[in-house]
């Protein structure tokens, strides 16, 4: 079968939109992680929708603009101009140079994804590794979907295997087998994503299905790999006991069983949406109760399953599973 939403990126320059340091909660022990650019789903409630787009985007911070038309005399292309109180940019015009960005005082403007070289991303991860040796930490490769940008992702991860630095990789699993296989034998613990056990449902609110992200998920257990499943907790979507039942089934029936962090649902990154233009498709949701997210860690620890509640991967034990 094939998959739409799979091209993927094969410059030898890596699209990176953050590097985050001194991170605790993306693996084990304080770590950096690098967000990827680039995304084959389109979560309603992704906390993270600057990484979505495979290309650099421009976005503009309301609440920090001054009105005093910097970016306006700066534009070469005239693609800035005020509508009401706000300052467009027409993208049929704006060419990403950045003069703007460069111009703003306030710093309102800001270009998201910054093409990078391996040397680059771990000039920054190296910075922390007297951190990484004290806690037991390491790099976490994130997104955004990594595993869109393969090459870039395999040359990083050999990188840091030179380095003897531990690695985590943050995965939605929808890619092609062969990235994942390239790249498992650099990768100490995959953090995998499980959005939504019922397929129908799974493609209304990520805009793919899941089967993909199963197999590949099963394919990687039955091969030995670290994994812990992350599954964020959204009212009425995937809360359901019959949706978490489904899901306790098919994560008990992995070889190892892994552990499942449950992610409480949270709208954080509106702000964010705002930024881009973006509508948010679950304005109306709001986070789960401590009762439902215990109710809900209850029906996966009668498979057998250790759950643990509010993403706290830094929980999983540092260990090379494979050579």
């Amino acid at each position: 079968m094939k998959y739409r939403n799979l091209t993927v990126l094969t410059s030898d320059l890596g699209l990176i939109f953050d590097i985050r340091r001194f991170s605790i909660h993306d693996g084990p022990g304080i770590r950096t992680t690098v967000f990827f650019k680039g995304c084959p789903l389109s979560c309603w409630w992704c906390h993270n929708p600057e990484g979505q787009s495979r290309a650099v985007e421009l976005w503009w911070r309301e609440n920090r603009c001054l009105r005093c038309n910097a970016c306006l005399s700066s534009c070469p292309q005239g693609a800035i101009s005020w509508q009401g109180e706000r300052a467009a940019t027409d993208e049929t015009l704006c060419a990403l140079c950045g003069n703007c960005v460069a111009a703003c005082p306030a710093e309102a403007r800001q270009l998201i994804g910054r093409q990078m070289t391996v040397a680059e991303v771990m000039a920054a991860i190296e910075k922390d590794l007297p951190f990484y040796d004290e806690s037991g930490g390491g790099v976490t490769f994130s997104g955004g979907e990594p595993l869109l940008q393969p090459h870039f992702l395999l040359e990083l991860l050999q990188a840091c295997k030179a380095k003897e630095l531990h690695t985590a990789l943050d995965t939605c699993g929808f890619a092609a087998w062969e990235a994942l296989e390239a790249v498992r034998p650099y990768v100490d613990v995959f953090l995998y994503d499980v959005k939504v056990m019922d397929d129908q449902a799974h493609q209304k609110y990520t805009g793919v299905s899941n089967r993909l992200i199963l197999r590949n998920l099963r394919r990687l257990a039955e091969g030995g790999c670290r994994l812990a499943l992350r599954v964020p907790l959204i009212p009425g979507v995937n809360d359901s006991p019959q949706e978490l039942r489904q899901l306790g089934e098919f994560a008990a029936s992995l070889p190892g069983m892994p552990p499942i962090d449950l992610l409480p649902y949270h709208q954080t990154a509106l702000g964010k949406y705002e930024r881009l233009r973006v509508e948010y498709l679950l304005p109306d949701v709001h986070p789960p109760s401590p009762q439902a997210l215990d109710s809900a860690a209850g029906i996966l620890r009668e498979y057998g399953l250790q759950v643990r509640i509010a993403g706290q991967a830094a929980e999983v034990p540092r260990q090379k599973i494979l050579p």
